[in-house]
């Protein structure tokens, strides 16, 4: 796990030592990401730089040393992430004298002999890196399939830059701080920026599965080498045809074989323990594949309702595993909040980034990997929205429309504080969180014409974010796509595409990869496995839904290993209150950045609906936590980043 960059000068007319400062400086910027080693190559005749700054995993010794150049001379890597196959592939290449055991060294020799595509279509891993060919003077950018590893790109001026994290661009003296208005809004609805857009003008992240080449002309091409959405509709078209203990098999030894290879490193290794469905399924194959107790981690939180701590440690104690947990005050938690903007470069608003943190921080003081659950609510349909939403729309998409608008008008008729209230006669134990904002939503649903329509309003946090930022055009791109709905007819596997797509790589992945990487931590996703994916894809809808519950057959793996009674409960999600924070003690923080002046400046934001909506959330009429949080992290970033 490392941090990459480089730029290309298409003027090729700075002095090596010149281009080597520049590149060093890119490696500082990135030093969380790799604090055991860094590296710059530079070819000035060329004006290239590769960087590397590197947290060490595999080959620990010199020998895994980056930027690295293949044995032919012809091609320089620079490398982030880690192949969990890179042994067979070494076996798969004859005749070379290998300088040592990373898998740097394997993927570099692989795209020599068998070139990049070939190369990371064979690939079980996650992986961004650039390579470069001093032949043809081409570079190509590569990222994994689901985006588990980040990668920005674009050009400013006469440079092409590309890096993991956009500060590391940021050094190089043709960068602009442009604000892209349109991205902005893009947040505004979802929280996050979605690929390909980032908050800079003229900067993209690479998308998942996807490949760039950036010829020696100055043009660029890409190609997508791993399509989610082909694949889940062709998935759709052909189901798998196996019995329920066939699948349950199957899904057993593929989830055993994911985690068996993410446990293979020259460090410690341990797993972030929720006690969910999803990281109790990989701590016990863990535990399972392990000759001694692994190591688990989890947080607790004091308020009821966030704390899922005692459920995580029953499980530990049930699989034996060397437990360690943490109870977080609302102090501990919001000590981090300032620091937020400076691990997560580009504005982010998912509020559970914050624990994630905590966890990555109390791993990181006995292990250097963490293997991590995420990828199981969007691949066994764990989200509750799959089910009632799906739902909604077969049994009200017949009504008429002014049936569903009145329908919508009366849930409106109650504020979401009341509807929170109304929740409380609810017995604790099948309360729903958030009971006011999800009524609302279903409101929202209500007067959705189509099922896109539906998806965008139950992920919509601002739902009309061009009248909260002034001038922008909100792009509308996959969401918006009316095609989509012949390709993958029905709405919940629709939507579980549309996550795997959008919030999955966009919000949950980068929440776990900026949240690691600022303690040094390298977290891996054995359930994004793309083997497990391509599989649970094809599953007909009665194995991962059955009896109104989501994750049939992961609940049935998981049950060869924990008892039901340890897992099955209501989801819970990984929150803090942060309503209750922005009432009370991060009041002043938040008046501060929501000031008026400050929201209208350089008319970025509309001001008018901004505090209204804050005056709301503070009265108790609304609980608009989310909406809030996400005005106040761009505030946040912005007053980090955006005028430096």
């Amino acid at each position: 796990m490392c941090g990459i960059a480089g730029f290309i000068e298409a003027s090729a007319s700075t002095p090596f030592h010149e281009l080597e400062a520049r590149g060093q400086a890119m490696t500082k910027a990135m030093h969380l990401r790799g604090p055991d080693d860094n590296g710059v190559w530079c070819d000035a005749e060329a004006g290239v730089v590769l960087t590397q700054a590197r947290l060490s995993i595999i080959d620990l010794s010199p020998a895994g040393h980056q930027p690295m150049v293949s044995h032919c001379g012809r091609y320089v890597i620079t490398y982030n992430g880690e192949a969990y196959n890179s042994e067979e592939l070494k076996r798969e290449l004859p005749g070379i004298e290998w300088r040592g055991h990373s898998d740097t060294e394997v993927i570099v020799e692989a795209c020599a002999r068998w070139g990049v595509e070939a190369t990371v279509e064979r690939l079980i891993g996650m992986f961004a890196f650039a390579l470069w060919d001093r032949q043809d003077r081409s570079l190509t950018l590569v990222r994994d399939r689901f985006g588990i590893k980040p990668l920005y790109w674009g050009w400013q001026k006469k440079t092409f830059l590309f890096g993991s994290e956009l500060k590391a661009l940021m050094t190089h003296g043709d960068f602009s701080r442009s604000i892209n208005r349109n991205a902005l809004a893009s947040y505004m609805r979802f929280n996050y920026v979605p690929a390909p857009h980032s908050i800079f003008e003229g900067i993209e992240k690479l998308k998942p599965g996807h490949i760039l080449t950036l010829k020696a002309e100055g043009t660029t091409t890409q190609f997508c080498y791993w399509d989610l959405h082909a694949k889940a509709s062709e998935a759709q078209r052909n189901p798998l045809d196996i019995s329920d203990a066939e699948a349950e098999d199957q899904l057993d030894n593929l989830v055993r074989d994911a985690v068996r290879r993410r446990m293979v490193a020259d460090v410690p290794v341990g797993a972030f323990l929720s006690g969910g469905i999803d990281s109790s399924t990989v701590v016990a194959a863990m535990q399972a594949e392990s000759g001694a107790p692994v190591h688990s981690y989890s947080i607790g939180m004091q308020e009821s309702g966030y704390n899922e701590a005692e459920h995580a440690k029953a499980v530990a104690k049930h699989l034996g595993t060397h437990h360690t947990e943490l109870y977080v005050s609302p102090e501990d938690a919001q000590r981090e909040i300032p620091n937020l903007a400076q691990w997560y470069d580009e504005p982010f608003a998912d509020s559970s980034q914050i624990p994630t943190y905590l966890v990555s921080r109390l791993a990181r003081q006995s292990v250097t990997v963490s293997l991590s659950g995420d990828g199981g609510d969007e691949l066994f349909s764990g989200y509750n929205r799959y089910m009632w939403g799906d739902k909604l729309w077969r049994n009200a998409s017949p009504w008429p429309a002014f049936v569903r608008k009145g329908t919508a008008c009366m849930i409106r008729g109650l504020s979401p504080a009341a509807w929170d209230k109304i929740g409380k006669l609810i017995p604790a134990g099948s309360r729903p969180q958030l009971l006011g904002i999800k009524a609302h939503k279903v409101a929202a649903a209500l007067g959705a014409k189509d099922g896109n329509e539906l998806y965008r309003r139950l992920v919509s946090i601002w739902h009309n974010p061009n009248s909260v930022v002034p001038g922008s055009s909100e792009p509308q791109d996959l969401l918006w796509d009316e095609s989509i709905q012949s390709d993958i007819p029905q709405l919940m596997e629709r939507m579980q595409m549309f996550d795997g797509l959008t919030y999955l790589p966009n919000d949950i992945l980068t929440k776990v990869d900026r949240a690691s990487m600022a303690v040094s931590l390298e977290a891996r996703v054995p359930l994004l496995d793309h083997r497990i994916a391509e599989f649970a894809m094809q599953l007909p809808r009665h194995m991962r839904v059955r009896n109104g519950e989501g994750k049939w057959l992961l609940r049935n793996v998981l049950s060869r290993y924990v008892p039901r009674e340890l897992f099955e409960r209501p989801k819970m999600g990984f929150g803090i209150p942060i309503g209750q924070w922005l009432r009370g003690p991060l009041r002043d923080w938040a008046e501060d950045l929501l000031d008026p002046v400050k929201l209208e400046q350089d008319d970025m934001l509309n001001a008018v609906p901004i505090r209204s909506v804050w005056q709301q959330h503070l009265s108790g009429a609304s609980n608009n936590e989310v909406q809030m949080w996400t005005v106040l992290m761009f505030q946040a970033w912005r007053q980090r980043w955006s005028s430096q």
